[in-house]
């Protein structure tokens, strides 16, 4: 089965999400939260002998890594959105089928023992859509593991300029894993509130990890990107500087003043019958 065109078979946000993605060099290097929320997935599969491992947005392997060092499987298959992550994917897993595009659109094979996907499925445009999609792509007794965010996730940002991705609540999730008929569901939810030294630093780490695709660029792009009816200028990025500083501050450990942004983090798991 072929990947879709890495290009021409996105949607233009799609085109804009991997784009962002690929500029975020430094990813690993940022993205801490989401390194701990994988290696939190990884503890919660339930058998370390799988038939067919389905894992949905990849991105720089950070999950796919964890899966490969703890998990056998007779089949794997790995779908990233972002095409420049195609040879270090393939590195990570070289028997692996690389599916590079839209996780949404994409035909995926089915009869899966599990699918899994770790911070991924908030980019999708029907986020709740995945959840039917995916029981009908499960083996009896197989596993749905996922992780992604509340409408809480990042909410100084909400708070402060109004934008931010659409997160579907938690009565949503449930609602949709119910009427997919699928078992033992758990649904939990994991907060992290992260110091940093000024809000500038917090626009800073958002970008580092990709997620200013999200409605809220950086002030460096001022004079080449809008987006919705949101821009950054010198006045708004001191009005959010001083209301940051309002709202959302306190102090490290170590005493010293700081603001928070926080990452409320959903873990969802369930079961084919």
């Amino acid at each position: 089965m072929k990947d879709s065109n890495p290009l021409y078979d996105l949607s233009t946000r799609k085109q804009n999400i991997a784009r962002h993605f690929a500029q975020a060099n430094d990813y690993d290097q940022h993205a801490h939260i989401q390194q701990h929320i994988c290696q939190y997935l990884l503890t919660c599969v339930a058998q370390p002998y799988q038939d067919s491992v389905l894992e949905v947005g990849a991105g720089t392997g950070q999950l796919t890594q964890l899966l490969a060092a703890t998990l056998q499987s007779k089949r794997w298959i790995i779908n990233e959105l972002c095409a420049q992550q195609r040879a270090h994917l393939q590195s990570i897993l070289p028997t692996a089928q690389l599916r590079i595009g839209d996780a949404e659109t994409m035909d995926f094979e089915t009869n899966h023992s599990l699918i899994i996907s770790a911070n991924a499925i908030q980019w999708f445009d029907d986020p709740l859509r995945f959840i039917p999609q995916s029981s009908a792509r499960l083996q009896a007794g197989g596993q749905l593991l996922l992780s992604t965010f509340t409408p809480d996730n990042f909410l100084q940002i909400r708070t402060l300029t109004g934008q931010g991705l659409d997160y579907p609540t938690i009565e949503a999730w449930r609602s949709a894993l119910d009427d997919a008929k699928l078992s033992q569901i758990q649904l939990s939810i994991q907060r992290f509130d992260i110091p940093f030294a000024r809000p500038y630093d917090v626009l800073k780490h958002m970008k580092m990890t990709g997620v200013s695709t999200n409605q809220t660029q950086l002030p460096s792009t001022v004079d080449e990107q809008s987006v919705a009816t949101f821009r950054w200028t010198k006045t708004r990025l001191q009005q959010f500087e001083r209301e940051y500083w309002q709202q959302f501050s306190g102090q490290d450990e170590n005493g010293q003043p700081c603001v928070y942004l926080t990452y409320d983090v959903l873990i969802i798991e369930a079961y084919q019958p």
